[in-house]
């Protein structure tokens, strides 16, 4: 499946998510935004995990400027609800994502790899939010860069812009991991290949219980998380999974894995 600026590829169990415009820096213009939700949408129920790449020498360098010199009020109201529901859009996906990032990711950009599950990075990336110096401060940016890297990293970024190098933005927290340009395939493939042994059913249960519960006070989180492993431990893969750890042998998941 291709649309303009976003391609996806499926190699068995694996979905890439191909951000397609190298020549603008991958910015995410209003209708890059619209197509990188419908490709999200696409991916087939049966892939375990969604990696998110980018072709060109940078991930993303944000909102694609360009497109935001006099326009209406209602277009940036649609454009910045477009982003929201596009970082929303990878939340609310059953699969792990994770960022795959080569050179720059900047704005908008940041606030991507930030919504996803986990990054993998080139130590040549570096990350940033530097609305600030352009007179638009990075304020749906700092939504989930904030709960990645804490309050007083994110006000360092958003009130100074200054770029934040790969290996400081995994001591951070912004990234899991920083690694070699030549090696930055193979451990993503490795990340995900971990993600894959499991059930993806479980993965699915997980993943959302931790976005319910993530920013609630402690009693709140176990009132969200309590009824979902009672309701999890009676599910068929956590019944196969306890009885195979008992007998002593490999698990055997359902089929969608």
């Amino acid at each position: 499946m291709e649309l303009d600026g976003v391609r996806l590829d499926v190699d068995g169990r694996i979905a890439t998510v191909t951000l397609t415009r190298p020549d603008r820096r991958n910015a995410l213009g209003l209708e890059t935004l619209r197509n990188l939700i419908e490709v999200l949408e696409a991916v087939p129920p049966d892939a375990g995990v969604v990696v998110l790449a980018a072709e060109g020498k940078a991930f993303s360098a944000g909102h694609d400027m360009s497109e935001m010199i006099d326009r209406p009020d209602e277009y940036y109201t649609e454009l910045f609800e477009t982003c929201r529901r596009m970082m929303e859009t990878i939340h609310s996906l059953p699969q792990p994502v994770i960022a795959k990032v080569q050179g720059v990711a900047t704005a908008a950009g940041c606030q991507l790899v930030a919504s996803c599950d986990l990054a993998v990075a080139s130590e040549d990336a570096w990350f940033a939010t530097p609305g600030v110096t352009i007179g638009l401060f990075c304020s749906t940016p700092m939504v989930p860069v904030s709960r990645a890297v804490g309050h007083k990293r994110a006000m360092h970024m958003l009130l100074t812009g200054d770029a934040v190098p790969a290996r400081q933005a995994v001591e951070w927290g912004l990234i899991n991991e920083a690694v070699p340009a030549d090696r930055l395939d193979e451990a993503v493939a490795e990340l995900a290949g971990k993600i894959l042994r499991f059930s993806a059913d479980t993965i699915a249960i997980g993943k959302q219980a931790y976005y319910s519960q993530a920013e609630l006070p402690e009693g709140d989180a176990y009132d969200v998380t309590t009824p979902v492993m009672a309701a999890n431990a009676a599910a068929p893969d956590a019944q196969e999974g306890m009885s195979a750890f008992l007998d002593k042998r490999s698990p055997r998941w359902g089929e969608r894995t």
